[in-house]
């Protein structure tokens, strides 16, 4: 969807950007921006896995309360691996700049 400005040219808006992108390009994109995407969402579905292939084990816990607790797994499995990420990202740049290294440009450009 494109908006007309006065002049008569057609102004893109932020959907354009993203509507014909499909689902395989989506996180192609963001594994691009954030190479620890990949990383975290992988230790979130083997969180999950873990939590499934241990479910008949989980003795006299309620089935709401154990899956309450896979999913505080999981995610902190996910946010977890981001901050470290995060962390590791700005510990390089810092680096960097102590030093007077070039930072790589961002992805993308």
């Amino acid at each position: 969807m494109t908006a007309t400005m006065s002049s008569g040219s057609p102004q893109r808006t932020p959907n354009d950007f993203y509507a014909e992108e499909t689902q395989s390009e989506k996180l192609s994109r963001k594994a691009k921006d954030n190479p620890f995407f990949p990383i975290a969402m992988t230790g979130f579905t083997g969180a999950v896995l873990y939590g499934a292939y241990r479910f008949k084990y989980r003795g006299d816990m309620p089935v709401s309360l154990y899956l309450i607790q896979l999913r505080v797994a999981a995610q902190g499995m996910a946010v977890g691996t981001l901050t470290l990420g995060m962390v590791y990202m700005l510990g390089k740049r810092l680096y960097n700049n102590y030093y007077n290294i070039p930072n790589d440009p961002p992805y993308g450009r």
